[in-house]
């Protein structure tokens, strides 16, 4: 389930990312998430972005019984 988030001057997408999703990394999630939004780099306050649901891989150099399936 996606989120949103209402912008403040000056937040960036990097910030939001990192703030919101815990990652800078997720940035480009973020942005695809808020296509028509893809050219602004610095916010004006009041925009709301959805906040796009990320699922964190299971990475395959955890022992099995910690691995889901």
């Amino acid at each position: 389930m996606s989120s949103t988030y209402k912008t403040k001057q000056g937040d960036m997408w990097d910030w939001i990312a990192y703030s919101q999703l815990g990652d800078e990394l997720y940035m480009d999630d973020l942005i695809a998430e808020n296509i028509k939004y893809r050219e602004v780099v610095v916010f004006p306050a009041g925009v709301t972005l959805t906040i796009p649901t990320i699922s964190t891989p299971v990475g395959s150099s955890l022992p099995p019984w910690k691995q889901s399936t």
